[in-house]
């Protein structure tokens, strides 16, 4: 029963920190992230890469091994939504990117120390003091 208890309240301290609720935040955000990157590829941008190559839709180009009968349903690699798939990738690869690039750099200027003054030039009755003082050394 202690180690059920010892487990239990393990699991709290672990589900209760910071970094596991980032955690959790952020899948749920990168999920719907990629549902907007996704309809931004299929409804935005595929279709002007379609009509700059001739009106192509690139999720109807495939390879048909064996067409369809009335008993068998066609045999086809689907390489347009591969091609889809790889733009997708590329355009959330490259958010992704410039977003953390900018959050670098906005933590760079954070943890840049402020710039301190220049020293001051001595006065001149410091510095006479101080060929007083050496003289005096000598």
């Amino acid at each position: 029963m202690k180690k059920i208890k010892s487990f239990i309240s393990e699991f709290k301290e672990f589900i209760s920190r910071g970094s596991v609720i980032d955690l959790a935040v952020g899948i749920v955000v990168g999920g719907a992230f990629t549902t907007i990157v996704k309809s931004l590829v299929d409804d935005i941008i595929m279709p002007v890469i379609g009509f700059l190559f001739g009106g192509i839709n690139f999720t109807q180009l495939k390879y048909v091994f064996k067409a369809a009968t009335e008993t068998t349903p066609e045999a086809a690699i689907y390489y347009g939504n591969f091609i889809q798939n790889i733009v997708n990738f590329l355009l959330i690869s490259f958010v992704i990117f410039t977003v953390i690039k900018a959050i670098n750099v906005f933590r760079r200027k954070k943890e840049e120390p402020a710039e301190e003054p220049a020293p001051e030039e001595p006065s001149e009755e410091i510095l006479l003091l101080r060929e007083i003082r050496d003289s005096l050394k000598k």
